[in-house]
């Protein structure tokens, strides 16, 4: 632990179970929201989940709600200012956001535009938030981002090719819903490149310099978690008990890391999916071994001793004391190829589709990322380059 001393901010009511969605009426009733925004994306209501929320409020006769469903893969101003128009021409009063990292984070920043009294979300960047938030619940169809009970919202601007954070604790949701029937239609591929942003949350929360007792604690169960369930979940869809498990583990990891911060994994993987469009799951899948060997000279104890959840408690004792660390590095590169033969989740930038002269620009904006402020080692452009190379292969 770098300090004993430390903060630790999760106000987040989480409901978590099979049946949990049927508490949403219940929880909008204690919050007194009574006109909704619903915001969700095509794909979450082609699957029929938003007719499963609106199932869960037919008892609750004095809610009302307005849907918004244009939401695109990468979170865009556009879309935000769109759905905050629609918040004020129908007097709502509470948002539900329904959906993965993007619908969540697109849930956040309408919050921030209609509670601040602006026309357009780009007039905050940089803005600290002043005028009470409204309230505002995440139901997660992915299990993986963790925003549901996170501090920021991330969102892409097109303009400029470049990811914009938007972070205050006033962000976080009120109420987290972790129903696992709202991740059962999630294909083998989501589900994999999810899971992974899941475990590089954890993972790299768990080595930050600005770790924790408790950041450490969530960060371990949620590695454990991954590391138990994802390979059932991906050969059982149906696997209830094992979405469950998978949807605790990236709000855990979620909580973890808002409380100590990411890395060069992050860093990177902000800057090729800003410069390049690549999914974010996709890219911590991709940068998640080369950020832990990056790490190696100021973190190996740490490292070595996140081998333990990551690969369970033989491969732990079994491995020498002195090559934990390596064997931690080794065991993911494993995993990855094992998803890759499971679902084509990419391991590389080249099979990911990134062209290698996009690389120097990803390079510029990752060293710029606020991410490397919480990395234990600091990164200049030229290791920024060499990580990307590598990555490349």
């Amino acid at each position: 632990m770098n300090s004993q001393d430390f903060k630790f901010y999760n106000p987040a009511k989480i409901v978590s179970g099979n049946q949990a969605l049927d508490s949403l009426g219940y929880e909008l009733s204690q919050l007194q929201a009574q006109r909704l925004l619903m915001i969700t994306d095509r794909g979450v209501l082609e699957a029929g989940l938003i007719d499963r929320v609106n199932e869960s409020l037919e008892k609750s006769d004095d809610i009302s709600t307005v849907l918004y469903d244009d939401v695109p893969p990468d979170s865009s101003p556009a879309a935000i200012n769109a759905a905050a128009r629609v918040f004020r021409e129908n007097e709502c009063d509470a948002i539900v956001a329904v959906g993965g990292g993007s619908v969540i984070d697109t849930g956040k920043a309408v919050n921030i535009v209609v509670s601040e009294g602006a026309e357009d979300i780009l007039e905050l960047k940089g803005s600290k938030l002043r005028k009470p938030m409204k309230p505002l619940i995440a139901i997660p169809t992915t299990a993986g981002t963790g925003s549901e009970v996170t501090y920021a919202a991330m969102i892409r601007d097109p303009d400029r090719n470049e990811k914009v954070i938007f972070a205050s604790y006033q962000l976080i949701p009120d109420v987290a819903i972790l129903d696992p029937r709202m991740t059962v239609s999630l294909p083998p591929l989501m589900t994999a490149a999810t899971a992974m942003d899941a475990m590089s949350h954890a993972l790299e929360a768990c080595i930050s310099n600005h770790r924790n007792p408790v950041s450490d604690a969530h960060g371990f169960a949620a590695i454990k978690l991954i590391r138990e369930n994802l390979l059932p979940v991906i050969k059982n869809g149906e696997n209830i008990q094992g979405r469950s498990y998978l949807a605790n583990a990236a709000c855990m990891a979620g909580a973890a890391f808002s409380n100590s911060g990411v890395g060069v994994i992050h860093a990177l993987g902000h800057a090729l999916g800003g410069e390049c469009g690549v999914p974010h799951g996709v890219a911590m899948n991709i940068f998640l071994p080369h950020g832990l060997e990056y790490n190696m000279s100021e973190v190996k104890d740490i490292i070595a001793g996140l081998l333990l959840p990551l690969a369970g408690p033989e491969v732990y004792v079994q491995t020498p004391k002195d090559k934990r660390a390596e064997k931690t590095v080794e065991h993911i590169r494993k995993f990855k190829d094992h998803l890759y033969e499971l679902t084509k989740l990419s391991r590389t930038l080249n099979e990911a589709g990134v062209k290698s002269n996009a690389l120097e620009a990803v390079a510029q904006k990752a060293i710029k990322d606020a991410a490397v402020y919480f990395n234990p080692k600091k990164i200049t452009y030229e290791d920024a380059m060499a990580l990307l190379e590598k990555a490349f292969q």
